[in-house]
């Protein structure tokens, strides 16, 4: 019998809530994939004081493959980013850049917002 109640354990850290395996082995959330494939590059500046911001969502990526793809488009922007809630931030007004580096990585994007 699994305890749902159990979120960390001092002999594993963090538990999946589903598999209640550690963060880092859990299998149930590497298999899921965030995006649908519709990508999206828009620029936000709400939120961030007029700073902007170029989000890219949609893609049909893991976590982990979300992480890799853009600790890669940072690099070629020469900028910081995150990804947060699925969607890669990258600092700046990057948007014509990225759509290229997407298109060599082999994703159809489009430009969405203003």
């Amino acid at each position: 019998m699994k305890n749902r109640n159990i979120v960390y354990s001092t002999d594993q850290g963090r538990l999946c809530p589903d598999c209640e395996q550690p963060t880092a082995e859990c299998q149930c959330q590497q298999m899921e994939a965030v995006g649908d494939g519709n990508v999206k590059i828009a620029l936000e500046t709400k939120g961030r004081k007029g700073k902007g911001v170029t989000t890219v969502k949609g893609l049909p990526l893991t976590e982990a493959q979300l992480k890799g793809l853009a600790k890669k488009l940072k690099a070629q922007c020469g900028t910081g980013g995150s990804v947060k809630d699925g969607q890669i931030e990258i600092q700046g007004d990057n948007r014509q850049k990225l759509k290229t580096l997407l298109e060599k990585e082999g994703y159809s994007s489009k430009f969405v917002g203003g």
